[in-house]
């Protein structure tokens, strides 16, 4: 599956989302209906699409947006941008200060426990919908094994997140929103 058919089948399932239809099942439902080599495919390109945002900036990204980010965190907030679409995922990966613009980091806390960008579900929608086709016995990241060579990117230049005066440096949009203003 390249680079356009993923995102298309993201698009569609965003295009399905109902009041008690959440992206994770659309996007499940829509996997399971195209078939098993075309999960195969989506999922592959998914894990390629998520090891590109391996970086500290969109961790860091994460950090301020989601008022800190363990591991799994990250991985869900990486899960959360490529639910976004392809839109907000690419202006993530080229300038994760960015997101700033998303309507939702101005409204962080009306949406406690709801924000778009920390979606771990979505890591998982693959693997259901293969699971439905195959059986229980069925093992969407086993059957893949074989086929990864990939490896991540380099995360770039590590820094500390609690450092407020380099996380205004590093992402100063993001900063101004998210971290109490600096006394003066």
């Amino acid at each position: 599956m390249d680079t356009d058919e993923f995102w298309a089948v993201i698009a569609a399932a965003r295009a399905d989302i109902g009041p008690d239809r959440p992206f994770h099942k659309a996007l499940g439902e829509r996997l399971t209906g195209l078939g098993v080599p075309a999960i195969l495919a989506f999922q592959e390109r998914y894990e390629h699409l998520h090891r590109e945002l391996e970086r500290w900036d969109v961790w860091a990204a994460g950090y301020l947006i989601g008022g800190g980010c363990s591991d799994d965190g990250f991985i869900d907030f990486r899960a959360g941008l490529i639910a976004l679409g392809r839109d907000w995922y690419e202006r993530a990966a080229a300038d994760p200060d960015g997101l700033a613009d998303h309507p939702a980091v101005a409204d962080l806390e009306s949406l406690w426990g709801e924000e778009p960008f920390f979606y771990e579900e979505v890591g998982y929608a693959a693997s259901r919908a293969y699971v439905r086709l195959l059986g229980e016995d069925a093992d969407l990241h086993r059957d893949l094994a074989p086929a990864r060579t990939e490896r991540g990117p380099d995360m770039g230049e590590d820094f500390d997140f609690d450092d407020d005066a380099e996380m205004r440096r590093r992402l100063p949009r993001l900063a101004a929103l998210l971290l109490e203003p600096v006394a003066g």
